[in-house]
């Protein structure tokens, strides 16, 4: 049977709008209210989170420690105890998912300002959707964990987190991606995160997200030449889990301001649902250009004939 080029377009046309959309043409059009139901009922999910309140941290490496513990990482090259590692900026790498950096405090010089780094866990994580496979995943207690057995190694995830989260073990010869879960093993058991427990000043608290806001802004009014008047993490990228209180402006502390308050999936989703299904499409649709192009050669071979 011979296949005009229209028709195979048409139904090339039509096999696209359902795997870029799921349904028929016909049914595309309630795509938009489904995003809105699920971006809604995303936000009554409770989720839990941290907030770091960096005026008490004394820079101890407690919160580090235990999360090497936790996570089986090995020994790092200078000990917990030293103080040596704050000489220069640092940052997570594969063995290590939780990092302390030393700043200079401006209202008092002998008080140095420390500041966690780690994953912050998304309130809508870019990684998650950047994902094909499903390998790092948004759970309703909050944490972004990742399933390394379904990991192909993509690496979507590295460039799509606006904070440099995930690490990938390139030296490995079985590589796999590394970051902080938020000790979700324990999470779901009731538990704290390690680093949590561990800290002996109290400068890290665990709880609701929501309750966790209301303390720091508590905090704030409290304490008001005391604090800077900002919680970092309560709408950067449309929120997070970790959530930081400084004395100072954070600009100063090295967070980063230009991720906006827009949940990063929103502005990608498109694209990013739509890359998968290029890689299956494209080939297919040249495929069947060569076919009918040949078709049609032989059609014209045998008309000579």
């Amino acid at each position: 049977m011979t296949v005009s080029r229209r028709k195979f377009l048409k139904v090339a046309g039509a096999a696209g709008c359902v795997l870029l959309t799921g349904r028929k043409p016909a049914e595309a059009g309630g795509d938009a209210q489904a995003a809105q139901v699920g971006h809604a009922g995303a936000k009554d999910v409770e989720f839990y989170g941290m907030l770091v309140d960096t005026t008490k941290c004394i820079g101890c490496r407690s919160c580090e420690e235990a999360c090497n513990a936790k996570n089986d990482l090995p020994k790092p090259e200078v000990s917990f105890s030293s103080d040596s590692v704050f000489e220069k900026k640092r940052d997570t790498t594969p063995e290590a998912f939780t990092v302390l950096n030393k700043y200079p405090n401006p209202k008092d010089p002998d008080k140095p300002i420390f500041v966690r780094k780690q994953c912050m866990h998304c309130n809508q994580p870019a990684c998650a959707t950047a994902c094909l496979v499903k390998a790092l995943e948004k759970t309703p207690e909050g944490p972004v964990k990742y399933n390394k057995d379904r990991c192909m190694g993509c690496r979507y995830c590295m460039v799509s987190c606006p904070f440099d989260a995930p690490k990938y073990e390139y030296n490995s010869a079985m590589p796999y991606l590394k970051k902080c879960v938020f000790c979700f093993d324990r999470v779901v058991k009731g538990e704290q995160p390690a680093c949590v427990e561990a800290c002996p000043e109290g400068a890290s608290l665990f709880g609701k997200r929501r309750e966790l806001i209301e303390i720091a802004r508590q905090r704030i009014y409290q304490n008001p030449d005391k604090y800077h008047p900002y919680i970092y993490g309560e709408h950067e990228a449309g929120g997070t889990s970790m959530m930081f209180l400084s004395s100072v402006p954070v600009e100063k502390l090295d967070f980063r301001m230009n991720v906006g308050s827009v949940p990063y999936p929103e502005k990608t989703t498109g694209f990013l649902y739509a890359v998968p299904h290029i890689f299956i499409l494209w080939p297919t649709f040249l495929y069947g250009l060569n076919y009918l192009t040949h078709s049609k050669d032989k059609e014209s071979d045998h008309g000579e004939k």
